[in-house]
């Protein structure tokens, strides 16, 4: 990953709430299991990357898991995520992983624009943690032996998983330094380290 700075060691000094206490919070908002294994998804990729820049880990993951806590319940916008950070700043949230979490939504940019490592990553990841998931669930081997070459050729594909935005995927490369092929492979590594969790390991006797 390059040309990101440290993203500052103090967050972890003031968060207040725990990775079990987040979880709790995601189940507590969130009944979908799809939707909680994509907060833990991105948790896992955002953890990956702040320990490719030297950041707080343990943040990062936090803003991941809990940028869409709030989705089931207030899905419109400018509801989702507005309705979350002020549940998170209720229970005393360092406002830097608030508004990492604002930022992420097209409707919060004028306040919260993606202006940091954080920002950006979470950015970045979101969609494309979304496609790859997809993308295993269609392979007998879910995420094992899945390649960038694939994956850019199912982004070609509109119909597939049509509701991930192109858009998006195509533009968080930028956003963390790296190549579109190489911000896809950084993020299936992610994923494979979570592979059981999220339901993408490979099945017993699967093939390619």
């Amino acid at each position: 990953m390059r040309a990101v700075h440290n993203a500052g060691k103090d967050y972890l000094a003031r968060l207040t709430m725990t990775r079990d206490q987040a979880w709790q919070i995601l189940c507590e908002y969130t009944a979908s299991d799809s939707l909680r294994k994509h907060g833990l998804a991105i948790e896992v990729a955002m953890r990956h990357y702040a320990r490719s820049c030297g950041a707080d880990e343990e943040a990062w993951g936090l803003v991941g898991l809990l940028h869409d806590f709030d989705y089931e319940r207030w899905p419109t916008v400018p509801e989702h995520t507005r309705e979350g950070a002020r549940i998170l700043r209720d229970q005393g949230v360092a406002e830097e992983l608030v508004a990492a979490i604002l930022s992420h939504v097209p409707w919060n940019s004028p306040e919260y624009p993606r202006d940091r490592p954080i920002r950006r990553t979470l950015f970045a990841v979101d969609e494309l943690c979304g496609f790859l998931v997809a993308c295993a669930l269609v392979r007998p081997t879910r995420l094992g032996g899945l390649e960038p070459k694939g994956v850019l050729k199912k982004l070609k594909t509109p119909s597939f998983a049509a509701s991930v935005s192109r858009a998006d995927v195509y533009a968080g490369p930028d956003l963390v330094g790296l190549t579109l092929e190489e911000h896809i492979r950084n993020c299936i590594t992610a994923l494979l380290g979570a592979a059981e969790p999220l339901g993408l390991a490979c099945a017993a006797g699967g093939r390619e």
